[in-house]
């Protein structure tokens, strides 16, 4: 297995890495580019859709190394149809009602593929609990949820896709814990196409990943998650995917407070999400983001130390961290809606 995962690893890294400067070339050629305008970080027209390269790279490579591609035949067909659904998003921007509608059926398919949730844990007595067909509404939450939540940190370049591959070692470490083979390589193709996609997508970025990146690996790491941590009847099941996905999930909730606090629309986009407050406190593009990548690896890292905690151990955990990402909010001001704005936070070359 060690030998596969290196090869899957070294491929996809190596795919990824390649396709990319040739998938610019194809936005840019064919106008598929991001604009200037508010909420957004670049004064130049930007190549996106680098989603697509590390979508490419991942499948090649799992495509190519897997001993037993037909346990995958569920994911690879939802993953298309995320991918599709961001591709079309970053070209006419969908109403959200489509882009959710999308989604969904994505999701359902990893679902009836057998892709599902079927056990969670008990708050108490951290025992898990067999949820029978209560399974399928909460996968469905979990992927679309997890897929907007990537979408939703990818605001400064490299951000989303270092966070990405950071959330993939703690996820990797549990699912080959647990036996599950399948999850470990899928974790570690991801992990190695994000990566190899990183040194174009570093600022200064020569291509960002848009909707069709961001909502795919948000949604292919719900998808191990489930294949790994949350598949079968483990002990604090949800502890794990929650830590390790972290900045994501904490920064979702934040917006949410910070939004219903403002009286606005939970949906309406704002310039107040913690890169931005980093960038208004005077940090560099590069150290905001290196500062979020070091918030997400403690998270990696509490989600190593939960996998073998107590049941009230790692619920303990999860209500420290949570209490620390809170208190990093408040002190960013990223619960204030007081709309940090991007003209504030400006630097040359952005």
């Amino acid at each position: 297995m060690t030998g596969d995962m290196l090869s899957v690893f070294g491929l996809a890294f190596a795919l990824s890495f390649g396709l990319t400067p040739l998938v610019r070339r194809l936005a840019l050629r064919t106008g598929l580019v991001d604009r200037p305008g508010f909420r957004r970080m670049h004064a130049r027209l930007m190549p996106r859709g680098g989603g697509v390269a590390i979508y490419a790279a991942f499948w090649l490579a799992v495509g190519l190394c897997s001993p037993n591609f037909d346990a995958y035949w569920g994911l690879w067909l939802a993953s298309t149809v995320i991918l599709a659904v961001g591709l079309i998003d970053d070209r006419v921007s969908l109403p959200w009602y489509a882009k959710l509608a999308g989604q969904l059926v994505g999701a359902l398919i990893f679902a009836v593929w057998g892709g599902r949730i079927e056990f969670v844990t008990h708050p108490l007595s951290g025992a898990p609990v067999y949820i029978g067909a209560w399974g399928w509404p909460l996968t469905l939450l979990w992927l679309v949820s997890l897929a907007n939540m990537v979408n939703l940190i990818d605001g400064l370049d490299g951000l989303a896709a270092g966070v990405a591959a950071i959330a993939c070692v703690p996820l990797m470490v549990v699912a080959l814990s647990l036996g599950r083979a399948e999850a470990a390589l899928l974790t570690a193709a991801l992990a190695a196409a994000t990566l190899g996609f990183l040194p174009h997508n570093f600022h200064p970025a020569r291509i960002i990943m848009g909707d069709s990146g961001a909502l795919f690996l948000g949604f292919a790491l719900g998808a191990i998650s489930v294949e790994g941590a949350l598949k079968g009847p483990t002990t604090l099941a949800f502890v794990v995917p929650v830590l390790a996905l972290g900045l994501p999930i904490f920064e979702t909730l934040f917006s949410i407070v910070r939004r219903l606090a403002a009286g606005r629309p939970v949906y309406e986009a704002d310039a107040d999400h913690l890169h931005h407050r980093l960038l208004g406190m005077g940090l560099s593009h590069r150290q905001a983001v290196v500062t979020l990548y070091g918030v997400s690896a403690l998270m990696g890292a509490s989600a190593l130390l939960a996998r073998d905690a107590s049941a009230a151990g790692g619920l303990g955990l999860l209500g420290l961290v949570a209490l620390a990402a809170t208190l990093f909010a408040v002190r960013l001001g990223g619960l204030a809606g007081a709309q940090a704005g991007l003209s504030q936070t400006r630097h040359p070359g952005l």
